[in-house]
């Protein structure tokens, strides 16, 4: 499962960073976890 996002991370970073080096923002950490989430919701299902 981890590696899934960790492939998607880069992704899900540039889509919601508000700047260039933005990684930590609560916009860009809910973003990459609602991936998460949706993933183990989905993995349960």
């Amino acid at each position: 499962m981890s590696e899934q996002i960790d492939r998607l991370k880069p992704e899900l970073i540039a889509e919601h960073r508000l700047h260039e080096s933005d990684t930590g923002s609560p916009e860009v950490q809910i973003a990459i976890l609602t991936k998460r989430i949706n993933h183990l919701n989905d993995h349960l299902s």
